[in-house]
C-alpha cells in the first residue's frame, strides 16, 4: 500500500539521517504501522509484512548490516518470527532481535531464545513507554556490543602487529607525541614520551601484557623511557614516569626478591640532564613524599605525631628511604651517539627528536606535539549534562591508576551550584568536558595527596583565567608543593602563583562560606588527607566522606609497635585512625584498591554510613564486596540537598555585572529575561558568514572557536559572548562556534542587544575596544582558555607600537609581552642564528619576565611590523598565561642551547 511505498521510506530516511535502523515485522498492517508511527520519529523503520519477505530484504540488501535491531511478531504465516529470525543470524550476527508474542506462543520463544539469538520478548498488548525505553536499551546493547568488538579487533590487530614486530628497531606509534621502540636482541624495549595514563595505552595496545614464567605470573613492557625535551607540551606534562616505573618495578617484577624477572637490570631513564634530573627528584618524591622529621615538622605538624608519621612511612619503605638513583639508571643524551645498552646507540637530532642506531640501522622518533594536538585519553567517557545543585557529588572517577576504561578515583562536589574538584587525576579535562564543566567553573580543589593518578591534572588547573582555591592541610600541600616543584624544576615558592592557597586544620570542622570540610590524616606512604563535607539543609547536616587512599586494616595492624614504641606505630595513633574511617555518613566513597597501600571492602562491613559505594580499583566487584557497598558509573550525581534555584541565571547575572559594572540592574534585566537555550555536543551555534541575529552569552560548557584558513582552533570559556563583535562591526560572523560539550547560553536577539548597549550609553565604549578583542581570541595566548572579562580587560590596556622593516628590537626596561598584529619577526640568537620566525597572532618578550631563566633574544622585524604591548602587571595573575609564557620559554631556550 501507499503507505509502505519503499523508495518514498528510503528518502524519507535518506533526509533524515537518523542513526539507527530497525526492521520491523508483522502481518498485521496495524500493527506494523502502530510501531511504525512510534519508533519513526528517533529511528529509520525498514517494514516487512511477514517473516518471507523481510528475510529477502536482508539477504538482497547491499549493506545489510546497517540493520540493527529486529522487531518480529512470532506468529506470522510462510514464517514464524523465531524461524525468521535465526536464518538471519548468518547474515547479520551482531543485530539485535526481539520477537513480540501472544501468551499462546511465550513457551515456543522461550525455547528457542539462544538458537534464534533473541535479545528480549515482549508480550502482547504492550505499554508504548515501555517499548520506547526497550528499544532504547537494545540500541544501547548494540552500540556497546559495537565498541567491545572494535575494541577486540583492535587489540587482536596491535598483538598480531607486536607478534610480527619481533625486530629490532620496529617503533610503534602508540598515541600522538609518544612511541614505542624495540631492540629484541638487545633486551631493550624504550617507551618514548610518557605523559598521563600512558600505561594504559600500552595496556590497551597490548605491549604491557600478561606472561609467566614458572608458577609466577607478571606483566610485559618497556624496560627504558625515553623523556620529552620539553617538560610541557600543549599545556599538559609530557614527562610523568612514576607510573611507568611502577609498573617496571613492581608488575614486572624487575625489584621483587626472587622474582624472575629481578636480573640485577634497573629501569632506564634516557634523556637531556635537566628532564632525568628532574624525573629522578619527581619520582623520589613520589615514592615517599616528605622525607624527614624535620620537612614534617616544617609543615605544622606536633613532634609526636611527626614521629608517629615517620615511623609509619618507614614500614612502608621497607625500613630504607632509597634515592631513585638506587632504583633506576639514567643516560644522558646529547648530539652525539651515547651506548644505551647492548650496543643500542642514540643521538639527539632536533628539539624533540631522537635517532637510535644498532648494528648499521637507525629509527628516529619525533615527541613534539602539533599546534592543535593533544595527549589522547585511553578511554572514551560520552557526555553528560549536569545541572548544578545546591549539594551533590559527581562521580568522575571510580578506577585506579590500572583501569584501563574509567578515571581514577576522584568526585566533584557542587555546593550552591560552584563547582569544587575532589583530586585531580590524569585527563582531568577530558573528564571535565565530556561531564559539560569548564575549567573556568572550577572554584577549587580539595586534595587528598599527590600520587600521579591523584595529582597530574594540577597543570590542567592552571589552564585557567583565575587561581583556583587549592584546599589541603599544610602537611599535604607541603608534600604537593615539593613534588610538582621537582617536576618544574621551580621554587616551591611559584605554586602560589598558580593556586589561590587556603590551609585547612586537620580534625577540625573548617567553615568555607557555607561548606564544611573536617580533613582527618590517613596512613599512607605520602602524606594524606581524607574529607568529611557537610553542608546544612531543611532535615538538617548531609554529609559526604571521600576516603581516597586509605591503608587495609590488615595491613595497618602489622605496622603496630611490638618489641619497642619505636619498632611501630602506637596503639592510640591506630585506634584514633581506625574511628575516623568510620566515621557515619549519607554517603562515603571508599578505596578497595587493596594490596599493601589501599584498603578492603571487608573492612566496612559494618560501617553505619547511609549507602557506601566502592571504588579505587579496576577489578570487578565479587559478590562478597557487592553485599558491602554500592557502585557508581561515570557521570552519576548523588544529591544531597537539593534546590530550586536556577543557577545558570545566576551565572548571567555575574557575568553581566561584571562586565557591564555601571549599567543599572533594570536594564540587565531586559538581558537576564531572555531564554536559557542548550546545545548538544558537536552542534554549532553560529557559523562563519552567517548574518547576526542572536547573542550567545555561554553559562555553562564549553565552545570552540574555529578558523580553518587562520589555524585557530581555540576553546572558549564560560562568559564568553558568541556575535557580539561582529554586531558591533556590523558585518557577517568571521569564525564558526562550535559546542564542544552540553553547552547552555543565555541567548538574546542581536537587536535587543544593539538597544540594550545604546540605551546603557555602553556602544561606543565596546565598539572602541571591539578589534583587540577579536585579536586576542585569535591568539594561542590569549584566546583558549581565557574568559571575555578577562580579554576585555587586557583590550583596554593594550598600547600599539610600530616597526620598520629590517630594524633591531630592544625590549628595554618595559616588563610584558609583544604580539604581532601585523607583518613578521624574527627571533635570533647571539650570532644571528634564527630560532624563530614570528607571524600575526604570536608573540615574544617572556624571558624578561622570568630573571632566572634569563637567555638573551635578538630581534628584527624582517617585514614592517605591528605590535600591541602588554605590561607584566596584567599578564603574570593569569595562570594560564604564566604557564604558556614558562611552556614556550622553555621552547625557545631548547632550541637557543642547541644553536649555541
Amino acid at each position: 500500500m501507499a503507505i509502505f511505498n519503499k523508495k518514498a521510506l528510503k528518502a524519507k530516511q535518506q533526509k533524515t539521517l537518523k542513526a539507527h535502523t530497525i526492521l520491523i515485522v508483522d502481518d498485521e498492517e496495524h500493527n506494523l504501522f502502530a510501531l511504525t508511527e512510534l519508533l519513526g520519529r528517533d529511528y529509520n523503520i525498514i517494514p516487512a509484512k511477514d517473516g518471507q519477505e523481510a528475510l529477502e530484504l536482508v539477504r538482497k540488501d547491499d549493506d545489510p548490516e546497517r540493520i540493527h535491531l529486529i522487531i518480529s511478531d512470532q506468529r506470522m504465516p510462510r514464517l514464524t518470527g523465531v524461524e525468521f529470525l535465526e536464518q538471519t543470524i548468518s547474515t547479520i550476527p551482531r543485530t539485535i532481535r526481539i520477537v513480540l508474542t501472544g501468551y499462546a506462543d511465550i513457551e515456543a520463544v522461550i525455547n528457542s531464545v539462544n538458537k534464534a539469538d533473541i535479545y528480549k520478548y515482549i508480550k502482547k498488548p504492550y505499554d508504548n513507554q515501555d517499548m520506547r525505553v526497550t528499544i532504547q536499551r537494545a540500541i544501547e546493547a548494540f552500540e556497546l556490543e559495537k565498541d567491545n568488538t572494535v575494541l577486540f579487533d583492535d587489540l587482536k590487530k596491535s598483538n598480531q602487529a607486536l607478534q610480527a614486530a619481533m625486530k629490532n628497531l620496529h617503533t610503534v606509534k602508540i598515541i600522538p607525541g609518544v612511541y614505542w621502540v624495540q631492540v629484541p636482541e638487545a633486551d631493550l624495549y624504550i617507551l618514548c614520551g610518557c605523559p598521563a595514563d600512558i600505561v594504559k595505552h600500552l595496556m590497551l595496545k597490548g605491549f604491557n601484557s600478561t606472561a609467566k614464567k614458572g608458577d609466577i605470573t607478571f606483566e610485559t613492557g618497556p624496560n627504558a623511557i625515553l623523556l620529552s625535551d620539553m617538560l610541557i607540551q600543549n599545556g599538559s606534562f609530557s614527562n610523568l614516569a612514576e607510573f611507568p616505573i611502577l609498573q617496571m618495578l613492581y608488575r614486572q617484577g624487575m625489584i621483587l626478591p626472587n622474582h624472575p624477572n629481578n636480573t640485577g637490570a634497573k629501569p632506564l631513564l634516557i634523556g637531556t640532564a635537566d628532564q632525568v634530573k628532574a624525573q629522578m627528584e619527581y619520582i623520589y618524591r613520589g615514592n615517599y613524599g616528605l622525607t624527614s622529621r624535620e620537612e614534617i615538622l616544617e609543615a605544622g605538624v606536633d613532634e609526636n605525631l611527626a614521629d608517629e608519621m615517620m615511623r609509619l612511612k618507614m614500614k612502608f619503605a621497607f625500613g630504607n628511604i632509597r634515592p631513585t638513583e638506587e632504583l633506576l639508571e639514567s643516560r644522558i643524551i646529547e648530539d652525539e651517539p651515547v651506548e644505551i645498552k647492548n650496543g643500542v646507540y642514540a643521538r639527539r637530532v632536533g628539539l624533540n627528536q631522537y635517532e637510535f642506531q644498532y648494528k648499521g640501522k637507525s629509527t628516529v622518533v619525533d615527541l613534539n606535539l602539533k599546534t592543535h594536538e593533544t595527549y589522547e585519553s585511553p578511554y572514551g567517557l560520552g557526555y553528560r549534562d549536569i545541572k548544578r545543585e545546591y549539594f551533590g557529588i559527581i562521580h568522575s572517577g571510580e578506577g585506579d591508576g590500572w583501569d584501563i576504561h574509567r578515571p581514577s578515583m576522584a568526585s566533584i562536589l557542587m555546593f550552591q551550584g560552584e563547582i569544587f574538584l575532589v583530586d585531580a587525576g590524569p585527563n582531568i579535562l577530558h573528564t571535565l568536558r565530556a561531564l559539560s564543566i569548564d575549567i573556568s567553573e572550577i572554584s577549587g580543589i580539595f586534595h587528598t595527596h599527590a600520587h600521579d593518578d591523584h595529582f597530574s591534572g594540577l597543570p590542567t588547573l592552571m589552564q585557567s583565567d583565575h587561581r583556583i582555591k587549592y584546599y589541603a592541610t599544610p602537611l599535604v600541600r607541603a608534600s604537593v608543593s615539593k613534588k610538582l616543584s621537582a617536576l618544574m624544576s621551580m621554587d616551591e615558592s611559584k605554586f602560589s602563583q598558580y593556586f589561590e592557597i587556603h590551609d585547612l586544620v586537620f580534625d577540625e570542622w573548617n567553615y568555607l562560606e557555607g561548606l564544611e570540610v573536617k580533613p582527618m590524616l590517613s596512613p599512607h606512604p605520602l602524606e594524606t588527607n581524607i574529607f568529611l563535607f557537610r553542608a546544612l539543609g531543611e532535615d538538617g547536616y548531609k554529609t559526604y566522606a571521600h576516603w581516597a587512599d586509605i591503608t587495609s586494616i590488615d595491613v595497618f595492624k602489622q605496622m603496630l609497635a611490638k618489641d619497642s614504641p619505636l619498632d611501630g606505630i602506637s596503639q592510640e595513633f591506630f585506634d584514633k585512625v581506625l574511628s575516623d574511617y568510620f566515621i557515619p555518613a549519607d554517603l562515603k566513597k571508599v578505596d578497595i584498591g587493596a594490596g599493601l597501600i589501599h584498603g578492603q571492602a571487608k573492612d566496612f562491613d559494618r560501617d553505619k554510613s547511609e549507602e557506601i559505594i566502592l571504588a579505587h580499583t579496576s577489578a570487578s566487584l565479587t559478590l562478597q564486596q557487592k553485599e558491602i557497598g554500592s557502585e557508581r558509573s561515570f557521570g552519576t550525581v548523588d544529591i544531597l540537598i537539593s534546590t530550586p534555584q536556577d543557577y545558570l541565571r545566576r551565572q548571567a547575572y555575574k557575568f553581566l555585572r561584571e562586565f557591564f559594572p555601571k549599567v543599572e540592574l533594570k536594564r540587565l534585566h531586559v538581558l537576564l529575561n531572555c531564554p536559557v537555550v542548550s546545545f548538544n555536543p558537536g552542534t554549532m551555534i553560529q557559523k562563519k558568514g552567517d548574518p547576526v541575529s542572536k547573542i550567545s552569552l555561554i553559562l555553562s560548557g564549553s565552545v570552540e572557536l574555529i578558523h580553518p584558513e587562520l589555524e585557530i582552533q581555540n576553546i572558549l570559556s564560560n562568559g564568553c559572548f558568541i556575535g557580539d563583535v561582529s554586531l558591533l562591526r556590523n558585518a557577517p560572523l568571521l569564525g564558526t562556534w562550535r559546542a564542544v560539550s552540553h553547552v547552555q547560553a543565555l541567548q538574546f536577539p542581536a537587536s535587543l542587544y544593539r538597544t540594550f548597549l545604546e540605551e546603557s550609553e555602553v556602544y561606543e565604549q565596546m565598539k572602541s575596544i571591539q578589534d583587540n578583542i577579536e585579536f586576542l581570541q585569535e591568539t594561542w595566548l590569549f584566546g583558549e582558555g581565557i574568559s571575555y572579562l578577562v580579554q576585555n580587560k587586557i583590550a583596554q590596556v593594550m598600547s600599539q607600537k610600530d616597526f620598520k622593516e629590517g630594524e633591531l628590537i630592544t625590549k628595554g626596561e618595559s616588563h610584558g609581552i609583544y604580539l604581532l598584529k601585523e607583518g613578521e619577526l624574527q627571533i635570533l640568537n647571539s650570532k644571528e642564528k634564527e630560532i624563530e620566525t614570528l607571524k600575526p597572532g604570536d608573540f615574544f618578550g617572556e624571558e624578561v619576565l622570568f630573571p632566572e631563566d634569563t637567555v638573551v633574544f635578538q630581534l628584527k622585524a624582517t617585514k614592517p611590523s605591528v605590535f600591541y604591548f602588554i605590561s607584566e602587571s596584567t599578564l603574570l595573575e593569569i595562570p594560564i598565561v604564566h604557564w604558556k609564557l614558562l611552556e614556550i620559554l622553555a621552547k625557545r631556550t631548547s632550541i637557543h642551547k642547541k644553536l649555541k
